[in-house]
Order: C-alpha cells, then structure tokens, then sequence
C-alpha cells in the first residue's frame, strides 16, 4: 500500500500528415471561418497507415524516455482508446511488447473523450492498493478511421494523435501528486454520441453536447478541485478535454479562472482527438515550460456515454 502517485514524465506524438480547413473545404461544403467560429479549429493531423497501436507507443516511448525509469520497471499499461479497429490483442499488450516490457498488468478503457482521466485513476487507484508500482497511462485515437469525411458536422471536427504518462508511487511522507477523481456520467443520454457497427462512423447530436457540457460540467470540474482541497482560482493550469473552443471558454468563465490560469486549447491546431486530446495537450505545456513542476493542473474530459471525470494533478 501507499499514500499515492504522480506522474513523473509526458510524452506526446501526433502524425505528420496536416489537414487544414481550407484542405476540407475542397470536398465538402465549408470553409475556414465557419469552422472557426464554431469549434476553433484551425487544422488537425491525420494518419495514414499508422495505427493507434503506433501512435500509442510512439507517445509511450517519449514518456518513458523523459521519465528515467526503463521498461522493466514498468508493471502496468493503460490505454484509453475508443477507435482501435484492432480489438484482440489489446492496444497496450501490443504497446508493451514493442517496448520490452515484460508481464505487465495491460488492459485498453473506452470512455470515450473522457478516457485519459478513466485510465489515470485506475493506474492511481491500483498503485495505491499495492497491485501496480509504475504506471504507463496513454490515451491514444485514430478517429480518421471512422470519420465521415462526406459529413461537414463531423469530419471537421477530428484528429488523430495520443499522449502518455508514466506514474510512479511516492515515497514515504511525500504528498500524492495525482488528486482523488471524480468520475460519472449519464447513460441515458449515450445515444447523443455513437460510433457503432461493423463499419462504423462518428455520429453526434452536437447541440444537445454542447448544452450538457457548458451547463453540466463546470459544478463537476469544481468539485474535483474540492476534493483535491483546492480552489478553482489556485490552479496554475486548466487542461479540459479539447471539444471546442466555445465550450472550453463557457466552462472557464463558470469555474471563474482568472488570466493567469493557462488554459490548454490544442484543439486549434490538432482538432478533437478525444481519449488523446488531455496527455496531447498536457504534454505540449510541460514540453514548452508553459507550467511550473510541481504547479496544480486540472484536468477534465468528458464525452462519449455522456461520461465524464477528473483529477488534479501536480505538473511533473
């Protein structure tokens, strides 16, 4: 048993391949300042023939790597994915092999955009209890595969990527670095985001989302700092799921975070990559020194079931 964890280490990969919104706009009816205006997307990346197996151990290896831990320290891999089209192996039995890691606990978690913080407070959850003393956490997504790239309500919304973390227990005496995660949802409005059937796309009823996330979520986001024991207004860095830009700054202006609090919004460049959008964007900051170690960060995804969860976070 242990008092907790934290992360130690980030790593982020995304794909080459740079779709912009004038790109689209040469095979559907749009252009870039509707799509702007409506989610703040300026362009996302696309894969080709990586899969999310690739991107997933891509983003491990550099968490790793930053880490100073080896792979034979690590004793359980996570992966938050809703997009794998290879379902068995799992995604992180693959990722640990590609990385040498030897007879880890390996399991994927599909909560959807929501995933990334699933899979944390597992890994934080079985380092506590003693099951698990370093943690990969990875949330990983090719939503390429299954955009309708005829439907401009949706193929202008996606993008493929992943982002990983390393979790370590803390020593004796050492505060948790990974707050205590709220985590819910509300399954009877799961149909308002599907992707189902064999050859499946990504449908959305994006009004009735956008309604439940701007009023919804912000007494959520504040009761996960509450149970951190820490104010809103304390936070050196908000990290919420990358959905849209206007729902991002309804959320902001309901927690009442004032300019200093950074505010991840990678969406603009890298689109809605769901499972992977909170580690992508977490990980660009932490690479770019835009957050002190050791600050608080709220993270906070929410999507697809309508699920939702999050933590706080000391920045590593």
């Amino acid at each position: 048993m242990t008092a907790g964890s934290r992360i130690v280490a980030m790593g982020h990969y995304q794909p080459s391949r740079v779709v912009t919104n004038d790109d689209l706009a040469k095979i559907i009816e749009t252009n870039d300042e509707w799509i702007r205006d409506r989610v703040g997307i300026a362009q996302r990346r696309v894969a080709d023939s990586e899969t999310v197996a690739d991107m997933a151990t891509a983003a491990a290896e550099k968490a790793l790597a930053n880490s100073g831990l080896t792979a034979a320290d690590i004793d359980l891999v996570t992966v938050a994915t809703c997009s794998s089209v290879d379902r068995c192996p799992n995604v992180a039995t693959r990722v640990a092999a590609r990385l040498g890691i030897t007879a880890p606990a390996a399991y994927d978690l599909n909560t959807a955009c929501s995933g990334f913080s699933y899979a944390l407070g597992t890994a934080d959850h079985a380092i506590r209890a003693g099951a698990a003393r370093n943690a990969l956490v990875i949330g990983a997504e090719k939503l390429s595969d299954v955009t309708d790239w005829t439907d401009r309500t949706t193929a202008v919304l996606f993008g493929d990527g992943a982002g990983a973390a390393v979790v370590t227990a803390v020593p004796d005496g050492e505060e948790p670095g990974i707050g205590p995660v709220l985590w819910g949802s509300v399954p009877d409005k799961g149909d308002v985001l599907r992707i189902e059937g064999w050859r499946p796309y990504i449908k959305q009823e994006g009004q009735i989302v956008f309604r439940w996330a701007t009023t919804a979520l912000p007494p959520f986001a504040r009761q996960t700092c509450e149970k951190a024991g820490i104010q809103p207004e304390e936070l050196a860095a908000f990290i919420p799921h990358q959905a849209n830009t206007r729902i991002i700054d309804g959320i902001v202006k309901r927690l009442g975070l004032g300019p200093d609090v950074v505010v991840a919004k990678d969406i603009v460049e890298s689109g809605n990559t769901s499972a992977a959008s909170m580690p992508l964007a977490l990980s660009k900051l932490i690479e770019r020194r835009e957050v002190p170690s050791g600050a608080p960060v709220l993270l906070f995804g929410f999507g697809g079931g309508l699920t939702y969860a999050g933590q706080v976070v000391r920045c590593p």
